[in-house]
């Protein structure tokens, strides 16, 4: 086992594009319609969205995002780790990762919705493990059963490289 490298990427490369498509069928096959928030492709493509990868020995196990909502908070968005790499830490690098990144750039708080239904279970312990706490609505985000919003305050820290860690597993 490697370790694990994290890297800002592009999601039209076909193997990230790949496991944020399994992302995207993930949320549409456990929530409501109206309770899909992932982004597709066009989303992710938008210039306040930074695209992460994290590899193992060079094989991708995990895609992340950072919407950037404005100045000061960003929101943790398409987080989802190849069925294969679950149970390695891949997923809590790249937590660690991304919020390392908002603490660089002066953000003062993470936020991050999720689904309220036993499918998200995992990812919600992911980020509880993390120091996320659930919160109330925020952004476009009303109110619903279906969901779960969570949020982390940031105390600034030293920057980390923005382009690449690299990150032994557990």
């Amino acid at each position: 086992m490697g370790q694990f490298v994290v890297r800002i990427d592009d999601p039209e490369a076909p193997d990230v594009r790949a496991l944020l498509d399994t992302h995207l069928a993930f949320a549409r096959h456990h929530s409501l319609p109206e309770d899909v928030h992932a982004l597709d492709i066009n989303g992710l493509l938008s210039g306040s969205v930074s695209v992460f990868s994290i590899r193992e020995d060079d094989e991708l196990v995990g895609v992340g995002a950072l919407k950037q909502l404005d100045e000061f908070q960003a929101e943790l968005k398409s987080m989802h780790t190849a069925e294969a790499a679950r149970g390695r830490g891949a997923g809590r690098a790249m937590v660690d990762h991304l919020v390392a990144i908002e603490r660089a750039r002066g953000c003062h708080r993470v936020n991050l919705e999720t689904g309220s239904g036993a499918a998200f279970a995992p990812a919600r312990a992911l980020y509880f493990s993390a120091g996320f706490e659930i919160c109330g609505p925020f952004a476009e985000y009303g109110p619903s059963p279906n969901r779960v919003c969570m949020t982390l305050e940031l105390a600034p820290r030293h920057p980390p490289d923005a382009d690449s860690t690299q990150i032994a597993p557990p």
